[in-house]
C-alpha cells in the first residue's frame, strides 16, 4: 500500500536525494515520484526491494502448487 505522505515531485527528489536516501535506507518504505502531478516512478530500498521479490516468489510456488493436478486429486479422496 502507498503512503500518501511518501508521495513526491521528482525535482524535490533530485534536490534532496541524501536526505531521501537516508529514508528510504531507515524506513524501508518506498516512496512514489511524480512528474508533472502524475506518479511516474517507485523508489525503494535494495534490501527492501529484494525482501519484496522474495516474497512474491514464495507466494507464487505456493500457488502453483496448490494448482498441482497431483495434489488436486490427493484433495478429493
Amino acid at each position: 500500500m502507498v503512503n500518501i505522505n511518501n508521495i513526491h515531485s521528482l525535482s524535490d527528489f533530485q534536490r534532496n536525494t541524501k536526505d531521501f536516501v537516508k529514508q528510504l535506507e531507515s524506513n524501508k518504505k518506498p516512496v512514489v515520484l511524480t512528474i508533472n502531478g502524475k506518479a511516474a516512478l517507485v523508489v525503494q530500498d535494495a534490501t527492501a526491494y529484494q525482501t519484496l521479490l522474495d516474497q512474491l516468489e514464495l507466494a507464487l510456488s505456493v500457488a502453483t502448487i496448490k494448482e498441482s493436478p497431483v495434489l488436486q486429486r490427493a484433495n478429493r479422496i
